[in-house]
């Protein structure tokens, strides 16, 4: 009898335990992505209290894709209050008594949301957060979207990865001009990327998906990253900063996906492109600031470079005045490369399960090391 009255009062208990952890839909997203923990359950941070009001931030894209996300939120959201933004910088009466926003961390959310202990950053990037000395002064917790967009934009390197190694943008050109131009591109000019070498710069999670892909397909992967020389199985050696030039001089093909810092700002630049092969090519899809954009059109007009990709650009936007877009064999895409028709599933599901974990005082996923910048 006693054991039926235990067994009864564990499974009237085992929903609410259920319901306390990731759903399976998050648990695959987890694994499948290789999101990262932190080692310590955010519950042992002095600065950790059970959220009262939580900010929201829901811009077209977002009610769009999940127009339920705040009665979807709320199922999580604990006993807290939760408010609505419509813009990237929420305006200063809705902080007011906030300790979580789910939206974007800049100068002004920083600035008028000094109660804030928590911000769950919508994009991978955190430079406009960084770039706040409030970021630094305030004691907050911040995670991103890191991994989180990496299949889509690793698919996008692949495929102007193909346009340029193909020479496929000479023929789309030629398509808009109704030309039939077999002799458009040498066909010895056209590459087969099976055998060539791949560097990667920024072994995180958009640079691990690109990485995988180019795996794949028969290439060799190098990378760089700052923190260690460890890397998957298929990546075939991993360097440190300091290595950057000497591992460009092996690659056929660059990729950028590396974070903005004060370390990796203006990096790319002449000294970096003559060390590159003679006709090789360099994706960007970082940060626009991480590259010298003068030195780029010179290293392209001058033949250094076979072409270049590039979703992000400094300036951005960029304007139609300005000398990279008459600059050879260049390719722009408007800084859209994250999208896909899954990335706002995997974006809501991230959302959700951090806030969740936050409400529970667990261990926080993709947390950012303000100091360091990703």
């Amino acid at each position: 009898m006693a054991y039926q009255s235990f067994l009864a009062g564990f499974l009237l208990l085992l929903p609410l335990y259920v319901l306390a952890g990731p759903d399976a839909a998050t648990a695959k997203l987890i694994d499948e992505l290789g999101l990262k923990a932190a080692k310590q359950p955010v519950s042992k941070s002095a600065n950790w209290q059970k959220p009262k009001r939580i900010v929201v931030t829901m811009l077209d894209r977002q009610k769009k894709s999940r127009p339920d996300a705040v009665t979807w939120l709320r199922e999580v959201a604990g006993e807290a209050e939760i408010v609505v933004a419509d813009s990237r910088k929420v305006e200063p009466a809705l902080l007011q008594g906030a300790d979580v926003l789910l939206g974007y961390c800049n100068h002004h959310n920083l600035q008028h949301g000094k109660g804030l202990r928590y911000i769950l950053n919508y994009s991978a990037g955190v430079d406009k957060c960084t770039s706040s000395p409030l970021s630094q002064q305030q004691p907050i917790l911040v995670t991103n979207m890191q991994r989180i967009y990496g299949p889509g934009i690793a698919e996008h390197v692949i495929g102007l990865m193909y346009m340029l190694t193909r020479k496929l943008y000479v023929y789309h050109d030629r398509q808009q001009q109704r030309q039939w131009d077999r002799k458009a591109v040498k066909r010895t000019e056209m590459w087969e990327v099976q055998g060539r070498t791949m560097l990667v710069v920024g072994l995180g999670g958009i640079g691990s998906q690109v990485a995988k892909r180019a795996h794949a397909l028969g290439m060799k992967v190098i990378a760089i990253r700052n923190s260690s020389r460890r890397g998957p199985a298929y990546v075939d050696k991993v360097g440190l900063p300091d290595e950057l030039h000497a591992f460009a001089a092996r690659a056929d093909v660059v990729v950028n996906t590396a974070p903005l810092t004060d370390k990796t700002r203006g990096m790319f630049d002449k000294r970096f492109f003559k060390r590159m092969k003679a006709g090789s090519y360099f994706i960007n899809v970082g940060r626009g600031k991480s590259v010298v954009t003068a030195d780029l059109i010179t290293a392209l007009n001058s033949g250094q470079l076979a072409g270049a990709a590039l979703d992000v650009q400094d300036p951005e936007p960029l304007p139609a005045d300005h000398p990279l877009w008459q600059a050879r064999n260049v390719i722009i895409t408007p800084h859209i490369s994250a999208g896909s028709d899954r990335q706002m599933q995997r974006y809501w599901l991230m959302v959700r399960e951090n806030l969740r974990r936050y409400v529970h005082g667990e261990a926080m996923l993709n947390v950012v090391n303000l100091k360091r910048g990703y």
